[in-house]
């Protein structure tokens, strides 16, 4: 996992969570170019948002939090865990909660 630079609060990114955010950056940057840069734009909007106040975004499942990434079909899950945001994964939003759960 990677802890993200910040001093308020650690920020982890696990493994499948990075490899969620390229394979969809890679997808919208075949679809048109630019498009996968906007989609990690607003995926670090709202990893930013989440930093700023993690509780504020509804449990959806056990500690599993998300929040919806703005213009694209597509959430961050995370929980938190001893002041430390621990990001588990990106996922469309369409996806069978199943595929998520096994993450948590």
């Amino acid at each position: 996992m990677k802890a993200a630079n910040n001093p308020e609060s650690s920020m982890m990114k696990g493994i499948e969570a990075e490899f969620d955010v390229e394979e969809t950056f890679k997808y919208y940057q075949g679809k048109r170019p630019g498009l996968g840069d906007d989609f990690l734009l607003c995926v670090e909007e709202a990893l930013q948002k989440i930093q700023r106040n993690p509780f504020i975004y509804r449990e959806i499942y056990q500690d599993l939090r998300r929040i919806s990434i703005h213009r694209f079909p597509y959430r961050i899950l995370y929980f938190v865990q001893n002041h430390n945001v621990v990001v588990t994964a990106v996922f469309h939003a369409r996806k069978a909660p199943s595929a998520w759960t096994d993450r948590t």
